[in-house]
């Protein structure tokens, strides 16, 4: 399965306290594939140096990097085609160019705005993330 992550779940992703643990596991073990472009890449730079510290951008680069390595698991794409499914945040349509040219299944999202793509015709759906793992990743939903 391939997700995209939006930010605000990249932000809320490391930590003890954090419910997205099973999250960076399933990333952590390659049963995760998640689509990232260069524009989502600079946006995590951006978010988490502004919202966080520079350990926590160097912490989402290891981790990405690390799990590339071991398993291929993280789907790079460059989408040359603009789709403009999100009208409300602009900025958001660089995730959606990036799930649908992907192929993903899914965009990890707590934003609204992604609303559109419900209904839009695309493959990937948006839903939260305690949705997704509680749906695909919790013990009891797991294979």
């Amino acid at each position: 399965m391939t997700v995209v992550i939006d930010t605000n779940v990249v932000i809320r992703m490391f930590g003890k306290n954090s419910t997205l643990q099973l999250l960076v596991h399933a990333i952590s073990h390659g049963s995760l594939h998640v689509a990232v472009s260069p524009a989502i890449w600079l946006e995590y730079e951006e978010v988490c140096l502004e919202m966080r510290s520079p350990a926590h951008w160097q912490k989402l680069q290891t981790l990405f990097a690390l799990v590339s390595s071991a398993h291929g698991n993280i789907v790079n794409t460059n989408p040359d085609f603009r789709f403009q499914t999100i009208h409300h945040d602009p900025d958001d349509n660089a995730f959606a160019d990036c799930a649908i040219t992907a192929h993903a299944d899914f965009i990890l999202t707590d934003d609204s705005d992604y609303r559109p793509l419900k209904n839009a015709g695309y493959k990937p759906q948006p839903i939260k993330p305690e949705d997704f793992i509680a749906r695909y990743l919790s013990p009891t939903t797991r294979p």
